[in-house]
């Protein structure tokens, strides 16, 4: 990394835990895990521990950043809890990181997080403000405004995917995540066996959203409905996003917007007809640019961030930041 400061990042999720080193417009190092969702945060958190004393003492970072799937205090680093895994709520994981690491460490949200990375390092580049909206295990959103995420009052963020879409409760997350497209492909097996979307899919019994785009590639019928009432639904969501925020660019992220361009296509068509027409035709709609690395470059700002902010001293290590892994 030469004479620059290197910076750990850390991403959270419900499915995917990564721990990265190197700088936002490099990555070096980067550990990836499946999370176990029954080991809860316990497990999770062993999982940091793992790696993180050998990404010390090959990378020697000054700070942490991380982004985590969840609503967070980002005024204090305490998580307020995880909508998909136990044993999260209430815990103080910047003052745990900080103890396991001997550095100073800034926690957000990990929608949040990619949408810093996105807005400085990706597909919002020259934009503001810039949204990002992630479509994964669950639907999160960030707001970053003049360089900068957005919080509003704590614990600030912008969760998009409990948006209600109606009175009787229907959530965008419920309508829009991967797992909901999972289910609703699942659901379809019964009325269209012959789909070539089932061909794909054999007996796999879950994750099979990742087969729609190679579906739509070859205009099956079944993956074009699926694509368009998901389109539907989350145009529609987004016009409240429009009407309330007005970011100049809309930025979809995570594993659903793999499907890439005929989603982003199909989501920019529906969403003028859902805006009052002072706002047609509203954001442009974008693909991620970062996918995967877009919590792991935001985190890694976090991170730079608040470097800046200690820089000169840095708040001394503990022998924490030295310790070998067996």
């Amino acid at each position: 990394m030469g004479s620059a400061p290197c910076y750990i990042g850390i991403e959270i999720g419900g499915t995917k835990l990564q721990v990265v080193a190197g700088r936002p417009d490099r990555i070096v190092a980067r550990k990836q895990f499946v999370v176990d969702a029954g080991a809860g945060g316990a497990g999770i958190r062993a999982q940091i521990s793992s790696v993180v004393p050998d990404l010390i003492l090959q990378h020697d970072p000054v700070a942490v950043g991380v982004g985590f799937g969840g609503p967070v205090d980002w005024t204090t680093g305490h998580i307020r809890c995880s909508h998909q895994i136990e044993g999260w709520a209430d815990f103080p994981l910047d003052e745990w990181l900080a103890a396991e690491t001997g550095l100073p460490v800034r926690v957000e949200n990990d929608a949040s997080v990619a949408a810093l990375g996105e807005s400085l390092h990706g597909a919002g580049i020259g934009s503001n403000p810039v949204f990002y909206i992630t479509l994964g295990s669950g639907v999160g959103g960030g707001l970053v405004v003049d360089g900068d995420i957005y919080h509003g009052a704590i614990p600030g963020q912008a969760e998009v995917g409990h948006l209600r879409l109606d009175q009787e409760g229907t959530t965008l997350e419920s309508v829009c995540s991967g797992w909901a497209v999972d289910r609703k492909i699942r659901d379809a097996r019964t009325v269209m066996p012959e789909s070539v979307l089932f061909t794909l899919i054999g007996s796999e019994k879950r994750g099979e959203t990742r087969h729609l785009a190679a579906a739509l590639a070859v205009d099956d019928a079944l993956a074009r409905r699926i694509l368009l009432e998901t389109a539907q639904n989350l145009a529609f969501a987004l016009s409240h996003v429009v009407h309330l925020l007005h970011p100049e660019i809309i930025v979809l992220g995570g594993g659903l917007s793999l499907i890439g361009e005929p989603l982003r296509a199909a989501v920019a068509d529906a969403l003028p007809e859902f805006l009052v027409k002072a706002f047609r035709p509203g954001s442009r709609i974008a693909l991620s640019s970062l996918k995967e690395d877009a919590v792991p470059v935001g985190s890694l700002l976090l991170a730079s961030s608040l470097y800046a902010k200690y820089r000169g001293p840095l708040p001394p290590r503990t022998k924490a930041s030295t310790v070998k892994t067996s």
